[in-house]
């Protein structure tokens, strides 16, 4: 089963490579490490989490939580785009995530174990990964969350 069939069978998607917002490029690869760039959570070409953790009731942990999966699977539509072939990645080595909270929020891992949880589901013991999860008062765009990912590709 090839990884992009793997992500069909979990009922995921992997939505369009979403392009930079910004002046810096979607990855860089050096060696046999790709670096992708910090994504946010995007569905269907259009930021689909926005605004803090918190600052509406269904704004919530679970909204945070697929928030940083959406961004998960941005990040690998990016790795696709760079690499032809999501079978190309080897191990997933880092991921960094952010989440827009208010001050004092101490739960940014369990809102990031959205971005880690799919990444091992979808690659099983190589999807394990060294991680930062980071709380700060506001993301690019007002994004809910963004993750940052470093791969070991082939």
């Amino acid at each position: 089963m090839t990884i992009e069939e793997k992500i069909n069978s979990l009922g995921l998607v992997l939505p369009p490579a979403p392009a930079p917002a910004g002046s810096y490029v979607s990855s860089v690869r050096t060696g046999n490490l790709l670096f992708i760039a910090g994504t946010l959570p995007m569905v269907d070409g259009k930021l689909a989490y926005t605004g803090q953790i918190g600052s509406a009731p269904e704004k919530d942990l679970d909204y945070g939580y697929a928030a940083a999966k959406a961004c998960a699977l941005a990040a690998l539509a990016n790795a696709k785009a760079a690499l032809g072939s999501l079978d190309k990645i080897k191990r997933v080595v880092n991921l960094n995530g952010f989440v827009n909270a208010p001050a004092g929020f101490e739960m940014a891992p369990k809102v990031i174990n959205g971005a880690s949880d799919v990444l091992v589901e979808i690659f099983g013991e190589a999807g394990k990964h060294a991680r930062a999860a980071v709380a700060l008062p506001g993301v690019p765009l007002n994004a809910t969350a963004e993750v940052q990912v470093v791969l070991e590709v082939e």
